[in-house]
């Protein structure tokens, strides 16, 4: 059974890699050692690269539970292995992406993107809600991505489920606030992960079955080399996440909404400007198939663009 003492009880989904794994570390890490971090993993196989980078803090400030946040089982078990039901601070990283034209993507592999993503989360809010309503304490943080407030062509059904998410928790904070439980929303733009390379790799060079030639080309001779020039100019990195999350997770009075990258507040506020939609969808229309050679330029104007009242509506890692 994880005990959490007079420490902060955290527990966290998607630890095996990436940014679950290093927000779990640096709360572990944490040198006043404020939190007793439970980090999750659906495959405990999985655990030797967060062991390692735990160090010392593994069986200390850190422990494993397994948890597969697709299985109401498996959550109720992971839930009832911590002391009391008890926890102060629950993280919802987990999540699954999905890459391509919509034709060629079976409706199944769209709903286990939902299943992880929207449902995963939503289960994992419904376990742990009660007891922090009860107590009239506790905070939920939600992994969501830029993509949960502007829509990326070929991420449609990855953006559709952050946006999904993105309503749920817009409308479940209203009522938490009630019972003093605060909900907040971390919102990377890209970021450098091994996933991320891998999944870039696979998709150049896949087939897809149902879609017609022009839209395969738009999305491998096109789309593809610009995300990767985004991916270059743009990209954080799993840390610097971790250090934006630990700072919502240590503010006395947290927003609910938490951009992690300034050089992206240009793109969020462009679709505000406009309440038809408009200039959106024609900006990043004339992005992809009028400048697309052009994107390292772009990519600079973007940077030219984020001016310093901007900044102010993100949080920063620094």
């Amino acid at each position: 059974m994880a005990s959490g003492g007079e420490q902060k009880v955290v527990l966290i989904t998607g630890c095996s890699s990436g940014i679950g794994l290093r927000i779990a570390v640096l709360l572990a890490r944490d040198e006043q050692k404020r939190y007793h971090v439970i980090a999750t993993m659906r495959d405990l196989k999985k655990k030797d690269r967060l062991v390692e980078a735990a160090g010392d803090t593994y069986g200390k400030t850190l422990t494993l539970l397994s948890l597969d946040v697709c299985s109401d089982d498996s959550v109720r078990q992971c839930i009832d292995n911590v002391k009391d039901r008890h926890i102060d601070i629950l993280i919802n990283n987990a999540g699954v992406g999905l890459l391509g034209p919509v034709e060629s993507i079976s409706m199944n592999d769209m709903k286990k993107v939902f299943e992880t993503n929207f449902f995963g989360t939503v289960r994992m809010i419904k376990e742990v809600m009660p007891d922090m309503k009860k107590r009239r304490a506790g905070h939920i943080i939600v992994m969501s991505s830029v993509m949960g407030l502007q829509g990326v062509v070929f991420n449609d059904v990855y953006t559709a489920s952050k946006f999904a998410i993105e309503g749920f928790c817009e409308s479940m904070a209203v009522q938490l606030l009630k019972f003093n439980v605060k909900l907040s929303l971390i919102e990377p733009g890209p970021v450098h992960t091994e996933f991320e390379t891998k999944m870039m790799e696979e998709v150049a060079k896949m087939e897809y079955p149902g879609a017609d030639a022009d839209t395969v080309r738009y999305f491998k001779d096109v789309y593809i080399p610009s995300s990767i020039d985004i991916f270059e100019a743009l990209g954080q990195t799993p840390d610097d996440i971790a250090k934006c999350t630990k700072k919502v997770i240590e503010s006395s009075r947290p927003r609910f909404r938490n951009l992690t990258n300034s050089l992206y507040t240009p793109i969020v506020a462009m679709k505000y400007a406009d309440e038809t939609g408009g200039l959106s969808v024609h900006t990043f229309y004339n992005l992809l198939f009028n400048f697309g050679s052009l994107m390292h330029i772009t990519m600079s104007i973007l940077k030219c663009l984020t001016c310093s009242c901007l900044r102010r509506r993100t949080i920063s890692p620094d």
